[in-house]
């Protein structure tokens, strides 16, 4: 699994007794990178763990490649990237399992929580008893036992009505929401481009063969310095952005309960420079221009760094929408 993601997609599988190895990351999409799996693969390997950032999809013809020859399961943290796809598939429809995450920060949200999707129909049933508390009461509620019964591990994992239906309100609302989040997307794309090239700065480039969900964009500075000086100039200015994962390889936790065998020097490099820019799907077109007049007056030459590197403090002009 890659080290530049959430504690989650890790934590999940130490808590099963296994280990993490941590890979590094392509530096164009920051995806796992796919040409380092055969030097980290051993016997022990159980599965690749993915995750597609920013919602823009892995190399997947290569990576499902390389599953079935080696015999790995893939599982897809799909966090980023519902509504994501390569080459025309769905994002989420590639491993074996998949998860989705409807945090406060996603484009469709309930708070907390998520979904699995289950690609492997032998899965399915084991799936349902897991969520009930280790019961078969979906069995039960289909009609297909009398009574339901304690019959394997589990625990409740069952949203409440009201989270669903808080939840399905923004599903069936889901290409108007789509529509405002790429409007702000690509506003940022087309407005930044020339800002970005005379600075030295880089923006999100999408492999042609692949859709995703504007679900962040991010601006990647020259250098940490330069990382630094655009977050206080930003926050100066009322724009409350802010950098992202810190890598798990360099945690403590990442340190005791994973592994890296080797150098992770992209992730290393990507997590000090990148900037994640405000983007939800209510922004008005003064917040969109307030946001790109505040990043287009930045100029790394002049500026002086006066923010930490780990810890970003309250902004209250611009809400962000997050994790």
């Amino acid at each position: 699994m890659p080290s530049f993601t959430f504690v989650s997609t890790a934590a999940v599988v130490a808590m099963r007794g296994a280990i993490p190895v941590f890979v590094d990351i392509r530096p164009d999409t920051l995806c796992i990178d796919e040409r380092l799996l055969d030097r980290l693969r051993t016997e022990r390997t159980k599965a690749i763990l993915l995750v597609h950032y920013a919602g823009v999809s892995c190399e997947l013809d290569e990576i499902c490649d390389w599953a079935s020859r080696t015999g790995v399961a893939i599982i897809e943290d799909n966090a980023h990237g519902l509504f994501g796809s390569y080459r025309g598939r769905p994002l989420g429809s590639f491993g074996d399992l998949a998860t989705l995450s409807f945090h406060e920060t996603k484009n469709l949200s309930c708070g907390e929580g998520g979904a699995i999707l289950v690609n492997r129909p032998e899965l399915v049933a084991r799936a349902e008893i897991l969520r009930e508390k280790g019961t078969n009461r979906s069995s039960f509620l289909r009609g297909e036992v009398e009574k339901y019964t304690w019959v394997d591990l589990g625990s409740s994992w069952v949203p409440s009505d009201l989270l669903a239906a808080f939840l399905w309100g923004q599903y069936e609302r889901r290409r108007q929401i789509q529509r405002q989040r790429h409007a702000v997307w690509n506003a940022y794309a087309e407005r930044l481009a020339p800002w970005s090239a005379a600075r030295g700065f880089r923006l999100p480039d999408i492999p042609p063969d692949r859709e995703h969900p504007a679900h962040l964009f991010w601006v990647l500075a020259p250098s940490a310095e330069d990382r630094d000086r655009l977050l206080a100039h930003l926050s100066s200015r009322g724009v409350q952005a802010v950098f992202h994962y810190v890598p798990l390889h360099s945690s403590s936790g990442g340190r005791r309960f994973g592994r890296a065998p080797f150098p992770l020097d992209i992730t290393d490099s990507i997590s000090a420079r990148l900037v994640r820019l405000p983007l939800w799907a209510g922004m008005t077109e003064e917040m969109i221009d307030r946001v790109l007049e505040a990043v287009t007056s930045f100029d790394a030459v002049q500026e002086a760094p006066t923010v930490s590197r780990q810890h970003f403090g309250p902004v209250h002009a611009v809400p962000l929408a997050g994790d």
